[in-house]
C-alpha cells in the first residue's frame, strides 16, 4: 500500500502542490490526470524518493521512504518498475540486454537464468521475436512495449507509468492499455498511471486523482468521477468530442 500525506512541493517561489493527500491500495490502478504542468509527474517522482518534498509523507508499505537510509531507500526502489515516457532504452545495446540490465546490475543470477527471465518478460510483451534487434530497430509501440519487460523483470510490487500511450497511435495506445490491464490483472501489480488521455484513464483505472490548482483538486473511483458534477473536473474530462462520447456512455 501507498499512502502519501499532506505532501507539499515547491521549485524556489513556485508551488507545484500543496496538502496532497490519497491512498492507493494493493493491486489498485490509479491515474493521475491533470492538465500540462500541474505536477502530475513532478508526484511519480514522489513515490519512490527521487525527489523530496518541501515537507509531507510517502508511506510504502507503512514507511516513510524520506526517512530511510540511502541503503534501504535502494531496497524500496527495488519495489517499483518503471516505464519512462520515452522508455529510456539504452541506444548501444539490443532488446535483450535493454531488459537484461535491471538484473545484471541488481541480481546476481546466472545468465542461464537471466536468458529464461528476459525472455518470459519478453513473452508477457509479445516481443520474444525482437530480442536481438537494435533499439534503433523499434517502432514507438515497440520500445513502450521493451520498457514494459524491462520494468516487470524485477517482479515489482508497483509499476510507475508516465504517460504510457504519448506519441501512439490509437492502435498502439490500445495495445499499451490492455498490457497494463494484464499487470494489474494477472499479476496483482499495483500500478500509478499519469495520463491526459481520458481513453487510457476509462481503460485502465480503478481510482483517479486529479491535479488542479496546485492541489489535488479531486479523488475518487472511475464511477464516482463518470458521476461527479464539480466544474473542474467536468471541464478537464470533457474537454474534447471524443471525451465527451466515452464519459456519456
Amino acid at each position: 500500500m501507498i499512502e502519501i500525506k499532506n505532501l507539499k512541493k515547491s521549485f524556489g517561489d513556485l508551488l507545484i502542490w500543496e496538502d496532497v493527500n490519497l491512498k492507493i491500495d494493493d493491486g489498485d490502478t490509479l491515474a493521475i490526470i491533470g492538465r500540462s504542468g500541474c505536477g502530475k509527474s513532478v508526484l511519480l517522482k514522489h513515490l519512490n524518493a527521487l525527489l523530496t518534498p518541501d515537507s509531507g509523507e510517502v508511506l510504502i508499505d507503512g514507511k516513510n521512504i524520506f526517512e530511510l537510509d540511502y541503503v534501504s531507500q535502494r531496497k524500496v526502489r527495488q519495489k517499483f518498475g518503471v516505464l519512462f515516457q520515452g522508455s529510456a532504452l539504452f541506444d548501444s545495446i539490443n532488446t535483450f540486454e535493454n531488459v537484461a540490465f535491471p538484473l545484471r546490475y541488481f541480481t546476481k543470477d546466472s545468465e542461464e537464468e537471466i536468458y529464461r527471465k528476459v525472455m518470459r518478460s519478453l513473452g508477457y510483451v509479445n516481443l520474444e521475436m525482437a530480442a536481438d534487434k537494435e533499439t534503433s530497430e523499434l517502432s514507438g509501440g515497440m520500445k513502450k512495449r521493451v520498457g514494459l519487460a524491462r520494468a516487470i523483470i524485477l517482479e515489482p510490487e508497483y509499476i510507475m507509468y508516465d504517460e504510457p500511450t504519448s506519441g501512439l497511435d490509437p492502435e498502439t495506445a490500445e495495445e499499451i492499455n490492455e498490457l497494463i490491464s494484464l499487470m494489474s490483472d494477472e499479476f496483482d501489480i499495483t500500478s500509478i498511471v499519469v495520463t491526459h488521455d481520458m481513453h487510457s484513464v476509462l481503460k485502465v483505472a480503478d481510482k483517479v486523482a486529479y491535479l488542479n490548482d496546485q492541489k489535488l483538486s479531486w479523488y475518487g473511483t472511475l464511477e464516482e468521477m463518470r458521476e461527479s458534477d464539480q466544474e473542474d473536473l467536468v471541464n478537464f474530462t470533457t474537454a474534447s468530442e471524443y471525451q465527451v462520447k466515452i464519459l456519456g456512455n
